[in-house]
């Protein structure tokens, strides 16, 4: 049998401009930020140009009416979520957005191909959800001095090396699931030893043996000759 899929109706849209209308992104919690497609001087030097449309010329009047519409600098929580933002022609879009989250509490970035925003600080951030992206280090992640959840499941995060960067922040519940570092030695202990205000881990609070500080077995360090 086949059956349609909810969004069947409207597979067949385009995506369009409202140039004149009066919502803020501040008053979104969910904006589509991805730009249409990449620049002209990017399909010049892919040799695309055949792909090439005419484009309306923006005035800098209306570069900076866009500016004010957006708003981002008031925006307290966002989700730009699923939205592949992680692509090439979308990251200087992308970085220009997040610079301006300085009061934003709580952020989705979930499932956007993600791989460094080490160059990012979000003073504000108290709640960052960046699953299913491709950071393989804690040293990728942007400076959030205030966060207090994290979730980082399904990335490619190989060791807790960096993780001390998180050490001075009031971080308390953090979500590592699905990461190569799972399966780290000693992985709960190592983890609440390096974050002191930790309280949970991959959604199981802490517990009497996670305060103890990681052993290292002397049998590990012996070999046997047979």
């Amino acid at each position: 049998f086949f059956f349609k899929l909810p969004s069947d109706s409207f597979k067949y849209l385009n995506w369009c401009d409202l140039e004149e209308h009066d919502v803020r992104g501040s008053q979104l919690l969910c904006p589509r930020v991805r730009e249409a497609g990449p620049s002209e001087e990017e399909l010049f030097f892919r040799g695309e140009e055949h792909t090439l449309k005419k484009r309306k010329q923006v005035t800098e009047t209306e570069k900076w009416q866009k500016k004010l519409q957006e708003n981002w600098e008031n925006c307290a929580e966002l989700n730009l979520s699923y939205q592949d933002l992680g692509d090439p022609y979308q990251v200087e879009n992308l970085n220009r957005i997040l610079r301006r989250l300085i009061r934003v509490e709580k952020l989705w970035l979930v499932d956007n191909s993600l791989r460094d925003l080490s160059a990012i600080r979000l003073p504000r951030c108290k709640e960052l959800n960046v699953n299913k992206n491709h950071f393989t280090s804690f040293k990728q992640l942007p400076k959030i001095p205030q966060i207090q959840h994290l979730s980082l499941s399904e990335n490619n995060i190989l060791t807790l090396s960096g993780i001390s960067a998180l050490r001075h922040t009031p971080l308390e519940s953090l979500t590592l699931k699905r990461n190569p570092c799972e399966f780290q030695e000693n992985y709960r202990q190592l983890v609440f030893s390096s974050l002191p205000n930790l309280k949970t881990l991959d959604g199981v609070p802490q517990l009497p043996e996670d305060c103890s500080p990681p052993k290292i077995s002397f049998l590990s360090k012996l070999c046997t000759i047979l």
